[in-house]
Order: structure tokens, then sequence, then C-alpha cells
């Protein structure tokens, strides 16, 4: 009796990651969706001791009980042979990134593979925690910064002195024109936090 309850909860389980796998393709990577990335390597450290406490930081406390359940599910199945456990810690660890990609306010789009290569600002920024120094790191994305903005500055101000030329010319400073205001303003957002300031949102 008890090897066939075994039996019906891995075949559950493997029902519930195959739906899972087929509702998600695989279509486009983030960085915490990385099977070597932060998430699935605090899930892999989670099974080995058994303590589901610690990837609770990657989720909102309204996802606690559902990985936690699923944490259980997976401590059991997992124990039966080594497809069961490869089974049941992919199911584990769709999970987890799912809700975290939920919580970050991201679409989850399925796990990529080790070893995939991250936005190098990303990677940076990770290196830049390890090292425990940050200012090479400010001081590079400072001055890319501040030369997009004057090499936009400089076509926009350019073409505003030929717009009278003609329509063509007038719409190429247009073009120019809200290029420029809009990637200082989305800079400017992304550094304040601030997206409407109090205003009305334009189609702009």
């Amino acid at each position: 009796m008890t090897e066939r309850r075994n039996q019906l909860s891995i075949l559950l389980f493997a029902i519930g990651a195959l739906t899972f796998s087929m509702t998600f393709p695989m279509t486009a990577w983030s960085h915490c969706d990385g099977l070597d990335g932060p998430v699935v390597t605090d899930a892999r450290t989670a099974l080995a001791a058994k303590d589901v406490t610690i990837v609770l930081k990657w989720l909102p406390e309204k996802d606690e009980q559902t990985i936690k359940d699923v944490f259980e599910q997976a401590l059991v199945v997992r124990k039966h042979d080594d497809a069961s456990r490869e089974l049941a810690d992919r199911y584990f660890f769709e999970t987890l990134v799912r809700l975290h990609r939920e919580y970050e306010g991201a679409a989850f789009t399925g796990l990529r593979p080790a070893g995939e290569k991250v936005h190098p600002a990303i990677a940076r920024a990770d290196a830049s925690l390890i090292e425990g120094d940050v200012d090479e790191l400010a001081r590079d994305i400072a001055h890319a910064v501040e030369s997009s903005i004057r090499q936009k500055f400089s076509e926009t101000l350019e073409a505003n002195a030929k717009k009278e030329n003609s329509v063509q010319a007038g719409r190429e400073y247009v073009e120019n024109y809200v290029k420029f205001v809009h990637y200082v303003k989305y800079l400017h957002d992304a550094v304040t936090g601030d997206h409407d300031h109090g205003h009305a949102t334009t189609g702009d």
C-alpha cells in the first residue's frame, strides 16, 4: 500500500511538473531565471539543508505557504530515485523562480540553462557586490550616460539649426528632439523613481 502511494505521489508530481513546463515555454531569459542564477543557487542549498527559509527572501509573504508546500512535496518525491529527484528539484526551481518573477512584476518564461551569458551590466553589478567595491562600475556608467546625453544633445542642436530648411529637415529635427527628451526623461525616472511627477501622462 505504501509503495502504491509513493508511486502515485511521483506520478502526480510528474504531471504537475510537465504541465507547468508546457505552460511556460522557454522563449526569453532573465538573470534570475538561470539554473546557475542566485535564486536557483539558493534553492539547491535549501534542498540540501532541508530548510525552506533559505529561499523565502526571494518571495513576498503571501507566497510563502505556496513555496513551503512545493518544497515539502519535493523533499518527499526526491527520495525515491535519481529521476524523481531531478523532477522534484526542477519543479521546485520553476515554482520558486515564477513566484519571484511575479514579485518583480516580470513574466516567467522558463528556466534558462546554466552558463548562458547575462547582460554585462548585471554581471558587473554582481561582481561589484562580490568584490565589495562599486567605484569603477559607477564611474563607467556615469561616463557612458554623460557621453550618450552629449551626443544626443549635439545631434538635436544641429538638427534644430536646419529645421526650417525643408519639411524633411523639420521632421529630422523632431525625430532627434523626441529621442533626446525621452532619453533624458527615462534616465531621470530610472534614477529618481519619479515616473509621472504628479502629472497626467501623454502619448509622446
